[in-house]
This record gives structure tokens, C-alpha cells and sequence, in this order.
């Protein structure tokens, strides 16, 4: 028994003798990785998920009454000679002229008006490609690698861009989705605005407005990088790269929730926050048959598609879009620009409404933007024509509620009812009418736009002492 004690007690002199890690030192050598592990692993899923927070504040208002008008309160339905009573920031009630009206309330004679919610962009790159149109203010693509997840449109929004005003005075637009452009598969981070006066970007930032990941498929990103000689240059090549990137996401998914993950990555924090169901995915498509592949690249990797943008040939596919609860955010009538652009019809949002899909007149442009209830309007009349015969309620929920839900704040704006933000438009005639336009606009019950008022007119510092300054169109 000694001869085998003596090589055990030797190997434990020398190993002392070398700075030892005997069992209780390499326990304890062990337990202290750990602990540093866990901290790196700490540092990499605990972080801030919102760095530039909305520092946006209701500009003030008064409690307001608006008797008489007809109002279609977003959801699709009408009342004639009704009241929206607002104060505090938020519809108190809608009802019809029995409504009764509080005292302290201010009255405004609205007969022979008309009320809505505020006008909803949900395809907007104001701010990002502001005016004036020029190359030092073109911010809205980063054109350097086929997927950017990792850089966020908020970071180019420009508050003084006119844009902003006009699309509240000429088009009662109260908030909007600013997003990158479609040059890349995954264009980065969209950002929801209010068409606020402010000094930042977080000035106008939707407070509890969640974020968007914008992605495109189609011509955009194979045009652009096929010609620098790289992958996509095809359809395919479209789809083969979506996937790839997906699989890196849910690879870094796994290590951070088995605790595994050692260090930040900005891209995959975007693509985990849409596998998570906290980023929503807006998509630049134009095809029906590529939308249908995004449907299913959807299912593959566990997210779902909110909205679909452009999307000219939706109107083959409305079932699916129902039934998968996909917006299609279209325009009127603006088509054959481009191939996959060529099947595009005037009847689209009537078919998609008759299919029971969600339907979004959005603008994609600084003009168009302002003028979002004609572009309803035109919609409108091309269903009626095929004998769709949309009612003019759920015509305003096109340009209201519906992008709402698009963008996800369909909770907190969107409809008149009461405990959601007071968004409201006075128009001085029917609100589809080429004729009309915003006679009054408020923003969370403040009143920002007056048509009477020159002094409610909104002036960006970027046009005091410019030529037009102010104007309105």
C-alpha cells in the first residue's frame, strides 16, 4: 500500500509545486469562468432594445367638441349629424346628435362636414429622402451588401424635411411609416412617426409604436447587385440568400437562449426581434407568385408577413392573403413602370376587399402622400365599375385603421374611439372628393393645422426665408 501512496503524494508535491489545481482550486477556476460567462452571456441578450427612445410630448389642446358633422369613426361605420368629443389627448366618445356635450367643452360648428381619423401612411421615406431631392439628403438605401438589418431608417430621418407639414395640412396624414428603400433583401429597421414639429427624430418618434423590418424581393436587389457582379443576381439567388440569413438568425437564437452567446450583433438583433413577434416584416413585392414564395419562406422559418407593399398583382392571390392576415399596401392605380410591375390592374383593392383581405392606400411619395384620400377615392370607383360596390366607411378604413394595423398601432390610433389617441381630420367637404381637403387636423388633441389660421400652418426652419415658405397646396 505505501508503494502506491508514494506516486499519488509525489504527483500532488509537483503539481503544488507548479501553482496547484488540485480538485478545489479547479472547482474553483471553473465556478469563475462561469460566472464570467454569464455575465458576457448577460451583456449580449440584456440589452437595450430601445437606445433612442420617443421623446415625443402632445403639443396642447382643449377639450373640443365637433357637432353636426358626418363622421366615419375609421371602423367602417357612418353617422350623420354625429359628435366626437375630444380632451386630454383621446377620443373621450363618438355618438350621434343625442351625444351629450360636457360643459367646458369648445364647440365647433361642424354641419354639412366631415370627420375622420387621421390619414395613416404606411409606406413613407420622408425625412429619409427629404425635399429638396438631392444626393446629400438621399439616406434611404444603404446599398452595400444585399441583407443590412442592422442600420435603422430613423437614423436618417431629417425633421425638417417639408414633406412633413404639407402631408398634414394637404393630406390630414397624422402619422407615418418611414421606411429604408428596396434596394436590399433586408433593408433595415422602419421607424412610425407623427407629423409633428420637432427638433429630432425622437421628437416625432410613436411612442409604443413596435418596429418594422423592411425586405424586399423581386427586381430591386438582383438589378442592383447583380451589377456589382454578386449574389442575388436572380430570383433565386433572391430566396437562397433570404434563407441563408434566416438560418443565421435562428443559429444566434439558439445560443442566446441556451445562454451560449457571447457577444452582440446588431443584424441578427433585428431578424431575432421578427422571430421573437416583436419586429413586424413589411415587404416590398410586386408578384403574386413571389408573394406566395414569401408566404411560405414565412412558415418555414416561423414569422409572418404583416404587410405586403406595392404588391400590383395581390389581387390573384386575396385568399391566401386573407387567410395568412397580410395587409396589401397598394397604390390606386400606378402600374407598368417596370416587369413585374406590368399585371397590374385599377380593380385591385375592390377584388382584395371582395376576397376579405386588408386592404392600405399607401404613397411611397412626397406627392402622393398629400393627397391619399383621392387615391382611395380612384380605388373606390374602379371596384364599383366591375360591380364591387365598396360603402364609403370602409373606404376611409383603407387610409385609417387598416394601415394602423399594418404598422401595428391599430390599438392606440387608427379609429375614433374613445380611449385612443385624438387623431382627427375635419374636411370641409366628403373626404373622397376630389374637391376637398383638411379644414382643421389635430394630433393627439392638439390642434396643429387650421386652415383660417396662417399661424397653424406649419414652417420648418430649413424654409423660413425661402420661397413658398408655408405653403400650402
Amino acid at each position: 500500500m505505501k508503494m502506491l501512496y508514494r506516486p499519488l503524494l509525489a504527483a500532488a508535491a509537483c503539481a503544488l509545486a507548479l501553482g496547484g489545481t488540485g480538485p478545489g482550486l479547479a472547482k474553483d477556476a471553473k465556478d469563475k469562468d462561469k460566472k464570467e460567462e454569464s455575465a458576457a452571456v448577460k451583456a449580449a441578450r440584456d440589452f437595450n432594445k430601445d437606445p433612442y427612445p420617443s421623446t415625443y410630448k402632445p403639443y396642447p389642446g382643449v377639450p373640443t367638441a365637433l357637432v353636426g358633422a358626418t363622421v366615419f369613426d375609421g371602423t367602417g361605420k357612418q353617422i350623420d349629424g354625429g359628435t366626437v368629443l375630444i380632451k386630454d389627448g383621446k377620443v373621450v366618445a363618438v355618438g350621434g346628435p343625442d351625444l351629450a356635450i360636457p360643459e367646458g367643452y369648445t364647440r365647433i360648428d361642424a354641419r354639412g362636414k366631415f370627420v375622420t381619423p387621421g390619414i395613416i401612411d404606411a409606406h413613407s421615406h420622408l425625412g429619409d429622402y427629404p425635399s429638396p431631392g438631392v444626393d446629400a439628403h438621399s439616406d434611404g438605401n444603404e446599398m452595400t451588401a444585399p441583407t443590412t438589418p442592422q442600420v435603422w431608417a430613423e437614423h436618417s430621418v431629417w425633421p425638417q424635411d417639408p414633406g412633413f407639414t404639407r402631408a398634414l395640412a394637404n393630406g390630414g396624414v397624422t402619422s407615418l411609416l418611414v421606411l429604408p428603400g428596396s434596394a436590399n433583401l433586408m433593408g433595415g429597421r422602419g421607424v412610425v412617426l407623427k407629423t409633428v414639429p420637432a427638433r429630432t427624430m425622437q421628437g416625432m418618434k410613436f411612442p409604443g409604436a413596435p418596429y418594422s423590418l423592411k425586405m424586399a424581393c423581386g427586381e430591386n436587389p438582383k438589378r442592383v447587385y447583380g451589377a456589382k457582379g454578386r449574389m442575388p443576381s436572380t430570383r433565386m439567388g433572391n430566396l437562397a440568400v433570404n434563407r441563408e440569413t434566416w438560418l443565421k438568425a435562428q443559429d444566434y437564437r439558439r445560443k442566446r437562449d441556451s445562454g451560449k452567446l457571447e457577444s452582440r450583433d446588431l443584424a441578427m438583433e433585428t431578424l431575432v426581434g421578427v422571430l421573437d413577434g416583436e419586429i413586424l416584416i413589411q415587404n416590398h413585392c410586386y408578384r403574386a407568385d413571389e408573394m406566395a414564395i414569401v408566404l411560405d419562406m414565412g412558415k418555414e422559418f416561423g414569422y409572418k408577413i404583416q404587410t405586403f407593399h406595392h404588391a400590383v398583382e395581390a389581387y390573384k392571390i386575396g385568399d391566401l392573403l386573407a387567410a395568412s392576415g397580410t395587409c396589401s399596401a397598394i397604390w390606386a392605380d400606378w402600374w407598368g413602370f417596370k416587369m413585374e410591375a406590368y399585371d397590374g390592374i385599377p380593380e385591385n383593392a375592390g377584388l382584395l376587399h371582395k376576397a376579405g383581405a386588408c386592404v392600405v392606400i399607401h404613397s411611397d411619395d412626397a406627392n402622393g402622400i398629400q393627397r391619399l384620400n383621392q387615391e382611395a377615392a380612384k380605388a373606390q370607383g374602379d371596384a364599383r365599375r366591375i360591380g364591387i360596390d365598396v360603402p364609403d366607411g370602409e373606404v376611409i378604413r383603407w387610409l385609417t385603421l387598416n394601415p394602423a394595423k399594418a404598422i401595428g398601432i391599430d390599438k392606440l390610433t387608427g379609429s375614433l374611439e374613445a380611449g385612443k389617441g385624438a387623431d382627427v381630420v375635419l374636411w370641409n367637404g366628403h373626404p373622397l372628393s376630389v374637391y376637398s381637403r383638411p379644414e382643421k387636423v389635430w394630433v393627439d388633441g392638439a390642434l396643429l393645422f387650421d386652415s383660417a389660421d396662417r399661424k397653424r400652418r406649419g414652417v420648418t426652419d430649413f424654409e423660413l426665408g425661402q420661397p413658398g415658405e408655408g405653403d400650402v397646396k
